[in-house]
């Protein structure tokens, strides 16, 4: 009788054990960053935009410029075993509202891109993925990294800040200390030096 309620006892603690495994569905979910709260024309917008799988990672006033955006992406589906964690990304949008329309002010898909042309500093050569960190800053706003999942094709592996520029009203890109804005370039083009 004892053996019976000794191994009675043990499969309790085992199944009490077993529910704070890491690996439980109920945990990995809860170590999810919860969803931004945003009105429901952002997802008909953002599906337009980048397609049924889209997620909103951020909403509200992302540029602190007054307006209301929201950070949009498309996250990597199959994730490599020998990839580090993280918000990974084939492409990615900010949309901004303004009056009674929401316009695309960045995109990021094999390129980052605002409505002036191509961020300064970036490869030239197309990227298949990025990895995403974000970052919200009291003065600047949204502070977004973009590093390219895969090395470059003729290029190295280097981090992109991207975030609003106040005097030009648009995101644009950081130079590699990160304290000054880079132009757009209207082609990534090599230069010819003939």
């Amino acid at each position: 009788m004892r053996k019976i309620a000794l191994l009675a006892m043990l499969c309790m603690v085992f199944a009490v054990a077993s529910c704070d495994d890491s690996g439980h569905p109920i945990a990995q979910q809860s170590a999810q960053p919860a969803a931004p709260a945003y009105p429901a024309e952002v997802d008909t917008v953002a599906q337009k935009l980048l397609g049924s799988e889209t997620n909103v990672i951020a909403y509200g006033d992302l540029a602190k410029n007054g307006k209301q955006e929201a950070f949009i992406v498309n996250k990597v589906k199959i994730v490599p075993e020998s990839m580090p964690p993280g918000l990974l990304v084939t492409r990615a949008a900010i949309i901004e509202k303004d009056g009674n329309s929401w316009n695309e002010v960045l995109l990021v898909d094999e390129h980052l891109k605002n409505p002036r042309g191509f961020l300064g500093g970036q490869p030239i050569a197309p990227v298949d993925g990025w990895r995403v960190q974000k970052e919200e800053d009291v003065a600047n706003g949204l502070e977004l990294y973009f590093t390219p999942l895969h090395k470059p094709a003729g290029g190295y592996t280097q981090t992109y800040e991207v975030r609003w520029n106040p005097e030009k009203k648009r995101f644009e890109s950081m130079d590699q200390s990160f304290e000054h804005f880079l132009g757009e370039l209207q082609s990534l083009q090599p230069v010819d030096e003939r």
